[in-house]
């Protein structure tokens, strides 16, 4: 986890600076200091030690970096750092050039670039500026000696190089101080994080594990598990402490999590058995040479009831959804059989075979005949689908040309069509489109698919049915220019008793002849395909691989038939 530095300071931007270490205010006083030391002992050395031509000159070159502390400093980071010790170091090159290097009187300036560093480091950086300032330093003397060889040294003057030695050395110690007062801050710091760190680890409300890959426990914090012994775990480990069967998954957790995933998996401890332990595992990325991992270990023995509960409640309801299913499939007979007859008997008063029947009580008897048959044609799909479900449902497969079927399915629907002033269009090929399928199964999904289109297509519209063979597929399509279906409504489609629409288009159906018409396709291995646009239309395709595809005659003349057994 990344946490952003304390005490950061914000830019006008808004971003975060970090700063190399606390004590800002002490470093700039530090640059302030040093920048009135040199200014006053330059004035000294030029009124009492002699200072003269350009190394005074250089003296006064050596107060910048004072003075670029001072500015700089206030907007504290390491780019500021950085350019405040190449201060000093440019600095320190134009004073011992100015004096005449190592032998002139400001040779004990030389090393203020690595008397800076020390101060500007800090714990966090010390190692790398240090080395950056005793750079400068070398840098420094190098220059000045080179510059003394090629113009010539002065006269020492020892009070002078004495004075500004002085200085420098006073500087030195100031530094150190300032450097060691801050990595103690720090250091004091960094103890009372590892402390609250520690108290708050110690407060979890889980037990929190630091572990080998192996299982051996490396760290523990948090509230005791009741069902884990801490003590067994520190012994034995955490797989030892894992009932035999549930192993497996937490190895299996441990090597996703030193993968860098997050695992989590549930097991039963060995001496608890009928507990549960929800464990969840990450990568603790650290630079020690065997990676570790971190555990959290909670109590999952009530939300495992309540998974045993409601998996044994579902599989009753199953147990109870098959048997209503197996119930409605054996029902056929008992109640095709009475309605069949309230059917016939009711055609043959609408037929008048016996005589003439008063007005009211013929209208009794279309309204009978319509009713029974609007109810037989639910029943029908309801069989259908249970039979499907319960799997009771055999394909009567048979090679037969499909344009009969969907041919009898259009004459069927035809006169309603006509009558509720929906034009009906069929796009049939020309040639025979063999297939080996269901007949009865073929002409009930068109029928189907026709009669809702003709259901939900206002008067005016138009319902086109296109059938095709695209290789071993035959594509069936019946599109309309209807109400359309809203796409929240398609994904729902397809299942039993699932409508979609206003209350009075859901009225003119039950939800079941999509349905059958899906589980049909798939019968034969094929699929539904919805398209529909509210206010528009609706596609529905329906492809089924069962085209007999056409094999060209073998060289002879003879025509290899294949022989199809069911």
């Amino acid at each position: 986890m990344t946490q952003a530095p304390a005490h950061s300071p914000e830019d006008a931007a808004g971003q975060v600076r970090t700063p190399a270490f606390e004590g800002r205010g002490v470093l700039i006083a530090w640059h302030g200091g040093w920048a009135a030391a040199m200014v006053a002992g330059t004035i000294v050395a030029l009124w009492l030690a002699g200072l003269r031509g350009p190394a005074a000159f250089g003296a006064l070159a050596m107060v910048g970096p004072g003075l670029a502390g001072l500015a700089l400093l206030h907007r504290d980071g390491p780019g500021e750092r950085a350019l405040v010790l190449v201060g000093w170091t440019l600095a320190s090159l134009a004073a011992q050039v100015l004096s005449g290097g190592l032998s002139g009187p400001l040779v004990g300036l030389v090393v203020m670039p690595f008397v800076a560093a020390l101060a500007l480091g800090g714990p966090r950086h010390g190692v790398r500026i240090a080395q950056a300032g005793a750079a400068g330093s070398a840098l420094a003397a190098l220059g000045g000696q080179l510059s003394a060889w090629w113009i010539g040294s002065p006269r020492a003057e020892i009070a002078t190089a004495a004075l500004f030695a002085l200085l420098a050395a006073g500087a030195a110690v100031l530094a150190v101080h300032l450097s060691w007062r801050v990595r103690e801050r720090r250091l004091t710091e960094a103890e009372d994080e590892t402390a609250r760190v520690r108290a708050l680890l110690a407060s979890l409300p889980g037990l929190t594990l630091v572990i080998e890959p192996s299982g051996r426990i490396v760290a523990d914090y948090g509230a005791p598990h009741d069902a884990l012994d801490l003590e067994a775990l520190k012994l034995q480990g955490l797989i030892a402490a894992v009932h035999a069967p549930d192993r497996p998954a937490v190895l299996a957790a441990i090597d996703a999590a030193l993968a860098g995933q997050e695992a989590q998996t549930t097991f039963a401890p060995r001496q608890a058995l009928d507990r549960r332990v929800n464990l969840v595992l990450r990568r603790l990325d650290t630079p020690a040479t065997t990676p570790l991992l971190v555990a959290q270990a909670f109590d999952a023995t009530r939300q495992f009831a309540v998974e045993v509960g409601l998996e044994a409640a579902r599989a009753e309801a199953e147990a109870r959804d098959v048997g209503k299913t197996r119930f409605l499939a054996n029902m056929s007979h008992e109640l095709r059989t009475p309605l069949n007859a309230v059917i016939g008997f009711s055609d043959i008063m609408r037929q008048r075979l016996f005589g003439p029947l008063p007005v009211r009580y013929a209208e009794y008897a279309d309204s009978i005949h319509e009713a029974g048959n609007h109810l037989l044609e639910l029943i029908n799909d309801v069989l259908d689908v249970s039979k499907i479900e319960a799997e009771r449902y055999e394909l009567s497969r048979e090679v037969f040309d499909a344009r009969d079927a969907v041919s009898a399915a259009v004459a069927l629907v035809r006169v309603t069509a006509a009558e509720k002033g929906v034009t009906l269009n069929s796009l049939l090929p020309d040639e025979a489109l063999s297939v080996d399928a269901d007949r009865r199964a073929l002409k009930q999904i068109t029928l189907n698919l026709l009669s809702n289109a003709i259901k939900f297509t206002p008067v005016g519209g138009s319902v086109t049915v296109t059938l095709e063979a695209i290789g071993p597929y035959l594509e069936l399509v019946v599109a309309d220019t209807g109400v359309g279906i809203a796409r929240k409504d398609l994904k729902r489609l397809g299942r039993p008793f699932e409508q979609a629409g206003a209350a009075d288009q859901r009225a003119q159906g039950t939800g079941l002849g999509l349905s059958l018409v899906r589980a049909l396709a798939e019968l034969h291995g094929g699929r539904m395909n919805l398209e529909s646009t509210l206010g528009e239309g609706t596609a529905v395709t329906v492809r089924l691989p069962v085209a007999q595809v056409a094999r060209p005659a073998p060289e002879g003349g003879a025509e290899v038939v294949p022989l199809n057994v069911h």
